[in-house]
């Protein structure tokens, strides 16, 4: 979930993530459609989660008190990144301390590995060559502050639009698929 100047902190609610004195927490809510919840239960298919420590924390704070509402992320597996933690009682967690571990998971057979929120990690993923995919849900506003999707470092690439939909409220759902090497031209060449 991004706004149209790229602000992914705190989309959910007031409270989410008010680090850095943010004050727009829950911008996503006057948007919501049935289009898009139809399409956010599709992504909540059983899959493998890896997650920064303060998505990790927020999540671990909810998700384990709603399972009627998005079993699989109890389920699946929590990989999550962090120097300062190393345990958690949330079942099916385990810790990570670097790019190098991501990159081993990222080798290993099995489920799908999904990214939700964890701003600095995605960074290092587009930093390294590790997404494969993105699911953009981009919201028709600017917050002008705020943590940011492509803040910096992310390596020039080229993506591929793999499917698209728009909302009635505004809200462009595009999954975009890793497509090689960025390459030049002249317009009108």
């Amino acid at each position: 979930m991004i706004t149209l100047d790229g602000v992914m902190q705190a989309p959910g609610g007031p409270e989410e993530d008010t680090s850095g004195k943010f004050h727009y927490g829950g911008w996503a809510a006057p948007y919501g459609h049935e289009v898009g919840r139809k399409i956010v239960q599709q992504e909540m298919r059983p899959a493998d989660y890896l997650l920064g420590r303060k998505t990790f924390e927020i999540f671990a704070g909810y998700w384990p008190h709603h399972a009627n509402i998005w079993p699989a992320i109890n389920e699946g597996t929590k990989y999550v990144l962090s120097n300062t933690m190393g345990k958690s009682d949330w079942k099916n967690t385990v810790f990570l301390q670097n790019l190098a571990d991501i990159k081993k998971l990222k080798k290993t057979e099995g489920s799908d590995i999904q990214v939700w929120g964890s701003s600095k990690l995605i960074q290092l993923l587009l930093e390294n060559d590790l997404a494969d995919e993105l699911r953009l849900k981009i919201y028709p506003l600017t917050l002008g502050e705020g943590k940011k999707l492509f803040d910096n470092g992310a390596i020039p690439a080229s993506f591929m639009l793999a499917e698209t939909v728009a909302t009635p409220t505004g809200v462009i759902i595009a999954t975009y698929k890793r497509a090689g090497k960025i390459t030049t031209g002249t317009i009108g060449a």
